[in-house]
């Protein structure tokens, strides 16, 4: 059942945000927009709710529940900068917007990006470790969590290997290099 609802939240998540970005740009109604485009995390709220139903009825938390955290962790912390990054291109495609911002290059524009989404990697971490823990805690069933613990340690090693980005970038970058020659080049810093 759980596997299910991630399915259904991963294709609901892409409908919900396309029906978002059409009623907003296409139709011009940016309130309706904006309602359906806030309706994207109810979706995880559903999977959340699944989650707990299907083990406070005696399921045995399996890898599907895992992953279920994982999702759930990847979209509340990544999923505000899907939507920017989707409503940028909609708007620049189908309404004349400007071009969409594209990450940087180099230099310290650089350097603070990949701290800043490596900094989102750890907020990711906290949560799904933290619904991961939860749901061992809840349950209080060693045999009925070990599937979990798995997944506890693979966050784990995705956060150990996604900080070499940001190290990279900050060996990498001569630290008196301007970012306003960027700037002047018609590169916006990214938010």
């Amino acid at each position: 059942m759980v596997f299910s609802f991630i399915v259904a939240s991963e294709i609901g998540f892409w409908i919900i945000l396309g029906a978002g970005l059409a009623v907003r740009y296409l139709l011009g109604r940016r309130r309706l927009g904006a309602v359906l485009l806030a309706g994207v995390p109810l979706l995880d709220l559903v999977l959340l709710v699944a989650s707990y139903l299907d083990l406070r009825d005696g399921a045995t938390a399996g890898p599907e529940h895992g992953l279920a955290a994982v999702y759930i962790g990847f979209s509340v912390v990544f999923g505000p900068s899907v939507v920017r990054w989707a409503d940028e291109r909609f708007a620049h495609r189908f309404v004349g917007g400007p071009p969409p911002r594209r990450p940087p290059e180099s230099g310290q524009a650089l350097v603070r990006y990949e701290w800043r989404n490596f900094g989102k990697a750890c907020l990711t971490w906290i949560v799904t470790c933290g619904l991961l823990l939860a749901i061992i805690v809840f349950v209080d069933d060693p045999d009925r969590t070990a599937d979990l613990w798995p997944w506890i340690r693979s966050m784990t090693v995705m956060l150990s290997v996604w900080v070499i980005w940001p190290i990279v970038a900050s060996l990498t970058t001569g630290g008196d290099e301007d970012d306003s020659a960027q700037e002047q080049a018609g590169e916006r810093p990214p938010r």
